[in-house]
């Protein structure tokens, strides 16, 4: 049972689930735009809407911990989008619907930067 247990497994061990994670972020700042599908969507969203609120703090405890994730030029990216995001307070990607796959019948969604 998987009472109070959070985050999905995508059925992959949980280093190589962290790597994969880490590189949908970094591909969705990189491109500030991806099509993915729904889970994957919806696991990597909260992680990105944290990083830009640490990004939006600017200070060097807060680059520091984000270094620690994302590579150098993921960082200075991040930082030039939280620089648009100043006023506004949560909310930072949204999530639309495509439609279903052709391949595999997965849900195809574009998470984008608002």
């Amino acid at each position: 049972m998987r009472k109070l247990k959070k985050g999905r497994k995508f059925g992959r061990e949980s280093s190589v689930r962290k790597a994969f994670l880490k590189s949908l972020i970094t591909a969705l700042i990189s491109h500030k735009k991806i099509t993915t599908t729904r889970e994957r969507a919806k696991e990597i969203s909260p992680l990105v809407q944290k990083a830009v609120t640490k990004a939006k703090k600017g200070d060097i405890a807060s680059v520091r911990l984000l270094r620690k994730d994302l590579s150098e030029e993921t960082v200075k990216k991040l930082l030039e989008i939280a620089k648009s995001y100043q006023d506004r307070k949560g909310g930072y990607v949204r999530i639309v619907n495509k439609g279903q796959r052709r391949t595999d019948g997965a849900m195809s969604v574009i998470i984008e930067f608002v």
